[in-house]
Formats: C-alpha cells, sequence, structure tokens
C-alpha cells in the first residue's frame, strides 16, 4: 500500500475493524488499478477523509435522498472511484432499442420500473458508467430502492450519497432486532408513500432488486441470480397500475459482480470485506412486461410465485444468452 495511505489509515481515529477493512480495500484497490498510467492516491486520499468525516459524523438519510451534487458532487467523485476499475472496452450494453424506448417513455412523462438483480454495492455507479455515453440525463435521474446497510456503512455512505435513493429496510433484516421491526415496517411503508408520489409526478425511472439482496455464488462458483420475492414483485405491480401516469414493468440484467463481489454469507452486522478487481460489466435491458401473461394458476399467491420465480430464470437467460 502507499505509504501515506497507510499511515493515513493507521493515524486516523477510525474503530480498529473499520481501519483493517479501510487498509485491505485500498491495497487491493490499488493492486486492481496498477494497470493504468493514472494516480488514483488522490482519489483515494479523499474518499479516506470521506469515510472518516461519515465516521465522526454520519449523514441521515431521508425516506427519498436525491443525489448529492453541490457543494460536493458525491455523484462524479464516486463514478471517478469506480471507473479505474472497469473495462469499459469489453463492457457491453444490450436491448439498446429497449432502452431507447424507455428513454422516450420517460421523456412522456411515463413511469419505468427496472426489476433487477443486484450483484455489488456500486451497481449504481457500473450503470452510470456504462449507459451515459449515450443516456447521461437517465444516469444521472436514476432511482434505486436500497437497503440501510449502505446508509449505515461508513465505507458506502460516500457512495450512497451520490445516489438517487428511496431508503428501506430489507425483509432480510426487519426481524433484527425483534423490537426494531414496527418501526422499521413503518419507515418502509413511508418510503413505498414517497415512491407512489414519484410514479404520480410521472417520469421517473426506479430501480429495485425484489430479491432483496444481491446474487452470489453457486457451489461451482458461478453466479446464482437470487430468486425474486413475490410480494416485492406483487408490490411494484400494483404500484405501477396505481400511478396516476402510465408505468412500465421491465427486467434488467446484471452481471457486475466480479468487480466488487458480496461476501459468501449474508452478513447481519455491518462492515464486510470488500475486495475489488478490472474487469468489463454488462447489461442487458428487456422489453415491457405483460404481467397479465405471467403465471397461469387461478390462485392468486400460487401466480404471484410463478410470476417471481418466471423472472428470475428469465434474468438467468438474458445473462447467458
Amino acid at each position: 500500500m502507499h505509504m501515506s495511505l497507510k499511515q493515513s489509515i493507521e493515524r486516523s481515529a477510525l474503530p480498529d475493524a473499520l481501519k483493517k477493512n479501510l487498509s485491505s480495500f485500498v491495497d487491493n484497490y490499488l493492486r486492481a488499478t496498477a494497470y493504468s498510467n493514472e494516480d488514483v492516491t488522490p482519489i483515494l486520499v479523499q474518499y479516506l477523509a470521506l469515510v472518516q468525516q461519515e465516521t465522526a459524523h454520519p449523514h441521515s438519510f431521508s425516506h427519498f435522498h436525491p443525489a448529492e451534487r453541490h457543494p460536493f458532487d458525491f455523484y462524479e467523485f464516486t463514478l471517478s472511484l469506480v471507473r479505474p476499475l472497469l473495462d469499459m472496452a469489453h463492457s457491453t450494453v444490450r436491448g439498446k432499442e429497449n432502452l431507447a424506448a424507455m428513454w422516450r417513455s420517460l421523456q412522456r412523462k411515463e413511469n419505468v420500473i427496472l426489476l433487477a438483480n443486484h450483484q455489488t454495492e456500486v451497481d449504481p455507479q457500473i450503470i452510470s458508467l456504462l449507459i451515459s455515453p449515450e443516456y447521461s440525463e437517465l444516469a444521472t435521474s436514476l432511482i434505486y430502492v436500497a437497503g440501510h446497510r449502505v446508509t449505515q456503512d461508513p465505507i458506502a455512505i460516500p457512495f450512497s450519497r451520490g445516489t438517487n435513493l428511496l431508503c428501506i429496510y430489507s425483509k432480510k433484516y426487519t426481524d433484527n432486532p425483534p423490537e426494531e421491526k414496527g418501526a422499521k415496517l413503518l419507515h418502509n411503508s413511508k418510503t413505498m408513500s414517497k415512491l407512489q408520489e414519484l410514479l404520480d409526478a410521472g417520469g421517473s425511472c426506479i430501480f429495485v432488486a425484489p430479491s432483496g439482496g444481491r446474487d452470489r455464488n453457486d457451489a461451482t462458483g458461478h453466479p446464482q441470480v437470487a430468486d425474486f420475492d413475490p410480494q416485492s414483485v406483487e408490490m411494484f405491480h400494483l404500484l405501477a397500475k396505481k400511478a396516476t401516469h402510465p408505468t412500465s414493468l421491465h427486467l434488467l440484467a446484471l452481471s457486475t459482480m466480479d468487480l466488487l463481489p458480496p461476501p459468501k454469507t449474508i452478513h447481519i452486522e455491518l462492515g464486510e470485506k470488500r475486495l475489488v478487481a478490472y474487469t468489463p460489466a454488462h447489461l442487458v435491458f428487456g422489453p415491457p412486461l405483460d404481467m397479465e401473461s405471467i403465471g397461469a394458476s387461478a390462485d392468486k399467491h400460487e401466480r404471484r410465485r410463478e410470476r417471481s420465480e418466471w423472472m428470475t430464470k428469465e434474468i438467468s437467460s438474458m445473462l447467458n444468452q
């Protein structure tokens, strides 16, 4: 590790566990970006300062958090952190005709909901970097439904401050600890009310991962798309039907895991280890979904299960085409 960076971490007032994770991340980041002639040290120095700031004075996120662009541009800064890790020359965006159709509908004040898999904490930055050359306005206006971990972990917060977020508690964490379940569910309800307001205003593009978490590798070491949750899919289907502006649902398949893989197992506590690599990433945008044609069961609960299973399999198929 660069000596000044190492000393900066060691001399900081950060908790020991956070120092260890930061040291590991910075060391790994420097190795991953060694291919480049770019000096990434200034970016990392600024990032470390932001992490220290968040540790001392944590930022408070509202139910809807617009990306912070002034006086400090967190959006562009976090893109500058991720850009050296992304092999743009070998990255791909497929389904561009569907992406173009989405953009046209957004310009007509219609809404788009992207039902997507989720692989890395920096998926929003990867998406922005890959679509910005043709759709920079869409890249900056995309709104992501985000779990509480990225708004509470000091290592993740600088990235979150640069992203338009609808902040929720994932189903995996609402029961832990049990005494906070009611408050968390109330928080989620208020966030969903804000989402409905955005859809009623029109022109919003919403990214949500109905699995409630990131994909992980299977026993053979290959990424396995996490199962979509039937209740989550149905909730966004109903929100779309209820919106006063036409709202279409699309699948978005992401292959981004190699850049920043999640832990092998789900961690309830904050402070996961982060290892990065220089790698390409891939996006596949799907056409509008005809929700009424997905699922054959007469029982509504069984039909919701069929829909979510079909979507999970379709995401896998899109990635393997």
